[in-house]
């Protein structure tokens, strides 16, 4: 085991403890549920096997839908270099992931406020930032997202679009995977390739499938069917249906605007599909396929990127 590590084990060990002696200061409220089914933040990616497929305005949308039924949202644009998310929901960040990296600023001081309530960690400018990180700004950022991870329910990482390292160990370290994918047959072929890569190359083994730009819920089902089938028959894996969101010119309108569908037409048909997927996403618990926390996922980021 390498020194790294080895302090990474000890500081793991340390903040473990002090959690522990938190929680046992705290009030037992079992009773009512509240705190024995809480399982602390999900981290969900959201990628797709190509560009055009409308995956960062499913992953506004979605955010927002989550927040307005009671979940607390952060979201990471893990598109570096070509982040997106600020553009789309018409925000200004003056600082971003890079930032926080070069020790310029806490994860605190980067976060923007976005529509409904939700928060955004804007977009670095590169993934070679984090190769220069020594191991004390590494324990640093890890520490501070400690905090964050008391603050928010559910972690959605929008991913850049496609199959290079950065999609993978974003992907990765993440709990759950959210594939998004059109009815294009372009769209499909290049999710499944996605996906063959992810469960032969990482051993990923549970995606979830969301179909976007549908003419309607039958042709979000065929989609799914076609994708599945070929899925079952190459790859040993666990392919659920996550819903679909409808070909909406709502969300034209809402992207020219610089909104989300959601918050400038909450009664179109676009926004009701992304209240019923963020409903779907509450109800559906993460079935056994914990990694770890935030602190995992950016530990794997981390790690990736060092070539550790």
């Amino acid at each position: 085991m390498s020194t790294v590590q080895g302090t990474g084990d000890q500081a793991d060990t340390l903040r473990q403890l002090a959690r522990t002696a938190k929680k046992n200061q705290q009030p037992d409220l079992s009773s009512t549920g509240k705190l024995a089914d809480q399982q602390g933040i999900r981290v969900i990616s959201v990628t797709s096997g190509k560009g055009g497929v409308g995956k960062s305005n499913v992953v506004s949308n979605l955010a927002i839908a989550l927040s307005a039924q009671g979940k607390k949202v952060l979201l990471i644009d893990a598109d570096l270099g070509l982040g997106n998310l600020d553009v789309l929901l018409g925000l200004s960040p003056v600082y971003n992931l890079n930032h926080v990296l070069n020790g310029d600023k806490s994860i605190i001081d980067i976060l923007i406020d976005g529509p409904a309530g939700i928060k955004i960690i804007p977009a670095g400018s590169g993934v070679q930032e984090l190769t220069s990180l020594g191991q004390h700004e590494k324990l640093k950022l890890l520490d501070e997202l400690d905090m964050l991870e008391e603050q928010f329910d559910i972690l959605i990482v929008d991913t850049e679009a496609g199959i290079s390292e950065n999609v993978t160990y974003f992907t990765v370290a993440a709990q759950e995977i959210f594939v998004v994918v059109t009815p294009e047959p372009t769209s499909i072929t290049d999710a499944y390739a996605l996906i063959k890569l992810l469960a032969t190359r990482y051993s990923e083994h549970h995606f979830k499938v969301l179909v976007n730009m549908a003419k309607d819920s039958e042709e979000a089902l065929e989609v799914f069917r076609k994708l599945a089938n070929v899925a079952g028959r190459f790859l040993d894996i666990s392919l659920d249906y996550l819903g679909c969101v409808v070909k909406d010119e709502k969300i034209v309108e809402a992207v020219k605007r610089q909104k989300a569908v959601t918050e400038l037409f909450p009664d179109s048909e676009a926004a009701q599909c992304f209240n019923t997927l963020a409903k779907r996403v509450i109800e559906n618990k993460r079935q056994g396929r914990v990694k770890g926390n935030i602190q995992f996922f950016f530990r794997k980021m981390l790690d990736s990127a060092g070539g550790s």
